[in-house]
């Protein structure tokens, strides 16, 4: 997919997507270890970092999804020198925000006092490469000044704390990232393979007095193995297919940012890339776990502020999740 291009209105230029301007990224202040996980269910700290590299998440306490999402807005705002009124549409990637209507991006606006269409997307881990593809088709639209887009998660509330095999990889948090008229996003590539058997979280079936439907809990269930073989076979061919797109090949590649689900999956995808250098991968999950739609731009912010990425940067992000679904998307910083 390439955006096309369109008149910018307020720079006279004809740009073909965006910049990146400026990131933020928001997490709970209540961190739980391996060790701690302990007291809820049979585990271990051995045990958690051997199968996926965590070593402790985020979870909330008090906090709300739209309140991590305000915060890491507010910091990319602040990263990007610029102000809630010059923002002209906020996107959010979740799929646990605390109300089903109104949108966590409503929520955003509203106590950023902002002026402009908000909403919300929902594709799971796979979420923030979404909004940057759905970004830059408004960028090549034409008018768009500066647009704020959000990644936020509270996975904790809707995870099985009785499941070790799902609850220990999850963590809750929020990235952000403020995007400006600009020729930065060059490539994307997106699959779907339709399936509610290896991941889903069902929905409460409500009081209808004419359902007659089994209830399910409104909890994630994920096959952890089909899991595995799903991203492990897609991560390095997403990456492959945006390359190509681009005319570019892996030794271009400064840096990978791959969603943050589990250690050995990156591990996996980084030797099946041998043109990419294993430090090359951009790896925080042992800090946050897995934030689904938030893991990316919580990575993005954290190497940013670090000073990791320079200037003209070609770097790839890459993710699976639900759907099930795979994307990947190319940005020169």
């Amino acid at each position: 997919m390439y955006a096309q291009n369109q008149t910018d209105t307020y720079k006279g230029i004809r740009p073909k997507s965006f910049k990146i301007a400026g990131t933020g990224s928001s997490v709970p202040e209540n961190i739980v270890t391996n060790d701690d996980l302990v007291a809820h269910m049979d585990t271990n700290d051995e045990w958690i970092r051997s199968r996926s590299g965590i070593e402790q998440r985020h979870i909330c306490t008090t906090e709300t999804t739209s309140q991590l999402a305000l915060k890491a807005a507010q910091n990319a705002l602040e990263n990007a020198h610029a102000t809630a009124d010059e923002i002209d549409m906020i996107l959010c990637a979740t799929i646990s925000g605390e109300y089903i209507c109104p949108s966590v991006a409503a929520l955003v606006q509203r106590d950023l006092s902002a002026q402009c269409p908000c909403v919300d997307l929902s594709a799971a881990c796979t979420g923030w490469i979404y909004l940057m593809d759905t970004a830059s088709a408004f960028f090549a639209r034409g008018g768009i000044r500066k647009m704020l887009v959000i990644g936020a998660e509270s996975m904790s509330r809707i995870l099985n704390w009785k499941d070790r095999s799902t609850a220990v990889l999850f963590g809750d948090g929020a990235g952000a990232a403020v995007l400006e008229p600009g020729d930065n996003y060059l490539a994307s590539s997106f699959v779907t393979d339709g399936n509610d058997e290896v991941i889903a979280i069902p929905t409460d079936n409500g009081i209808s007095p004419w359902l007659d439907r089994e209830q399910k809990l409104p909890l994630l269930h994920m096959d952890g193995q089909e899991t595995y073989k799903f991203a492990v076979h897609n991560l390095p061919k997403r990456v492959d297919e945006v390359l190509q797109k681009a005319g570019l090949k892996e030794e271009d590649l400064d840096w990978v940012v791959p969603h943050q689900a589990n250690k050995r999956i990156i591990d996996s995808a980084a030797h099946k890339m041998k043109g990419v250098p294993a430090d090359h991968f951009c790896v925080n999950l042992q800090k946050y776990g897995n934030t689904s739609a938030a893991s990316i731009p919580l990575l993005l912010d954290e190497w940013n502020r670090a000073g990791k990425f320079k200037e003209g940067d070609l770097i790839a992000m890459v993710a699976f999740g639900g759907g099930l679904s795979s994307a990947a998307c190319l940005v020169r910083w």
